[in-house]
């Protein structure tokens, strides 16, 4: 409006008085309404200040929350995410973890398949281990079910894939093929008994080997030892027999501890002090329980092959200990009291080209054998004799108290050859004339073999038949029992009878020695088939003269572990 006003009066460039008191009014009127304006405007500002700041304020913490409801939808969906990617990683790896344990199973499965083909035994053998379970707790009955199976049989323990053969053919064919098949005895055998020891050794290195140790079993050497075995015999008849309990005493330690004495005494003499050789027959147990067909084979402290190891070391350290005691004596001329003076004899006779040796041990015997070579013979020479040998006198006595008429002819037949000194010293010749008593000991072992089984390795494919050939690797098992007892070589095989070896040159038993397995056969053959022979039928001639005995027999008494 006062724009108006201005416009209607702008033309006149001199206003009147009228004009310019018109204009005053007008400026005044014009002051007026700026300062109405004025007066209006504050306050309309200043409500609507004061009313969009709390909108504001509550928009921002709207959006502030829908951001940050909209961040922890996100978090929420991120942690969804991840926890399934999780479980799907864990599927995934249980998937293959699941997949790679069927695959070896499934493979597991079909190589034992294949390597079985069609010889008889498990059709699918349990994963991983197989037939441990009956490993552990073996009995006679379990084996000859097997042998009954077939020739040939197969099983398989830890992914050891064995073939157990239980025919005379099959068996003799592991025995004398050394190209195809080695003894492995058992997985801890060499951590044992040193991996260098001669009886592992193969071939011709074997052959020579052997050919030297055959010194040690001369009838000479041989009537040495009987006169120390003689006396050990004596001295534990005469501690049993002091004994004033009654009661029946399980006797197989008892048995083991002679075997034990009478072993280092002939092979050590008295190189070896009494405190020494106590330490060795205690500690020796461990070394038999390490050596059992199914166990770990790891040297970890605890362990049997462990406590195995300080045992041999014990034995080790006492036999080198008798090596060089032995040069000593020999050297300077003393007389040979014990295999081990006879080992360095003949080795000393060898360098000095004597008459007294074969030509090939002559070859074997002139190079000087160290210590430790002989200690591992030693310990490899106990080893061999001092489980079956215990085995086998148990049995023998068994035998004799279930059998008295045997036990009785037996008894007749040492009055006659020793007439009536019974305590003059037994004589090598005394023991050739022991017929009936060597041919009672041959029986006993026949029917109840020390040893029934020897585990070899398969060295290469061997073909044991014309239609089967064992894996290289494969554990091939040698049995004697079938030959042992069978019919047709020994009818009633069960039957302890010592006349069947008396029969004559034509008799079954004799027309078939290639049954009588009990020392083995080919070139691992028993090197102390005599001297176990002479010491198991001296043992018993002088406790026929000398005690009686009697067994209590139990459910156990015929069970063969």
């Amino acid at each position: 409006m006062a724009s108006f006003f201005r416009s209607a009066v702008s033309p006149s460039s001199h206003p009147s008085p009228q004009q310019a008191a018109a204009a005053a009014v007008a400026a005044a009127g014009d002051a007026a309404v700026k300062n109405l304006s004025s007066t209006f405007r504050l306050p309309f500002a200043s409500l609507w200040s004061q009313s969009a700041a709390p909108l504001s304020g509550q928009r921002a913490a709207a959006q502030a929350a829908a951001a940050a409801q909209a961040a922890a939808l996100a978090h929420k969906e991120a942690a969804a995410a991840a926890v399934h990617a999780s479980r799907q990683s864990t599927y995934n790896t249980l998937f293959t973890i699941l997949a790679v344990v069927a695959t070896i199973l499934i493979t597991e499965q079909v190589l034992y398949r294949r390597k079985k083909a069609h010889l008889p035994g498990p059709t699918w053998t349990i994963p991983i281990i197989g037939k441990f379970a009956d490993s552990l707790r073996p009995s006679l009955e379990k084996y000859q079910a097997g042998w009954n199976s077939g020739p040939l049989s197969v099983a398989s323990v830890f992914h050891i894939f064995i073939v157990i053969a239980s025919s005379n053919e099959h068996t003799r064919r592991i025995l004398n093929s050394p190209m195809y098949a080695e003894p492995c005895l058992v997985a801890s055998a060499k951590t044992v008994l040193c991996a260098d020891n001669w009886v592992f050794l193969n071939g011709k290195a074997h052959v020579d080997y052997r050919r030297g140790l055959n010194t040690l079993f001369t009838r000479q050497a041989l009537a040495t030892y009987l006169t120390i075995q003689e006396k050990i015999y004596r001295s534990y008849f005469a501690k049993w027999l002091a004994d004033p309990s009654p009661a029946p005493t399980p006797y197989m330690m008892h048995f083991r501890d002679l075997n034990m004495e009478t072993s280092l005494r002939v092979f050590c003499g008295d190189y070896i002090p009494d405190e020494g050789a106590k330490q060795i027959s205690d500690s020796y147990w461990l070394i038999t329980v390490a050596l059992e067909l199914v166990n770990f084979p790891f040297a970890f402290p605890g362990t049997k092959v462990y406590k195995a190891i300080q045992a041999r070391k014990l034995t080790m350290k006492w036999f080198e200990h008798t090596a060089r005691e032995s040069k000593k004596r020999m050297a300077a001329g003393e007389e040979v009291t014990c295999l081990t003076d006879a080992w360095v004899k003949a080795m000393i006779d060898a360098r000095e080209g004597s008459d007294k040796l074969a030509d090939e041990s002559r070859k074997v015997l002139v190079r000087d054998f160290t210590d430790r070579e002989i200690a591992m013979v030693l310990l490899s020479f106990l080893f061999a004799s001092q489980d079956a040998m215990s085995s086998a006198v148990t049995y023998l006595f068994q035998h004799m108290a279930d059998r008295p008429e045997i036990l009785r002819k037996v008894r007749e037949e040492q009055y006659r050859i020793r007439g009536a000194d019974l305590d003059a010293p037994l004589t090598l010749e005394q023991v050739d004339d022991m017929e009936y008593t060597k041919m009672t000991v041959k029986e006993s072992l026949r029917v109840k073999p020390p040893v029934i089984m020897v585990p070899y390795v398969a060295r290469k494919p061997f073909p044991i038949d014309p239609s089967y050939t064992a894996p290289k690797g494969s554990m091939v098992i040698p049995s004697f029992w079938n030959s042992l007892h069978d019919p047709n070589v020994y009818p009633e095989p069960e039957l302890l009878r010592p006349e069947r070896w008396m029969e004559g040159k034509d008799s079954p038993a004799e027309l078939n020695p290639k049954n009588y397995l009990v020392f083995g056969s080919g070139p691992h053959y028993c090197i102390g088939q005599q001297y176990a022979l002479i010491h198991l039928t001296a043992v018993l001639g002088t406790a026929s003269v000398l005690m009686n005995w009697e067994h209590e027999i139990t459910p156990l008494s015929e069970q063969v572990e």
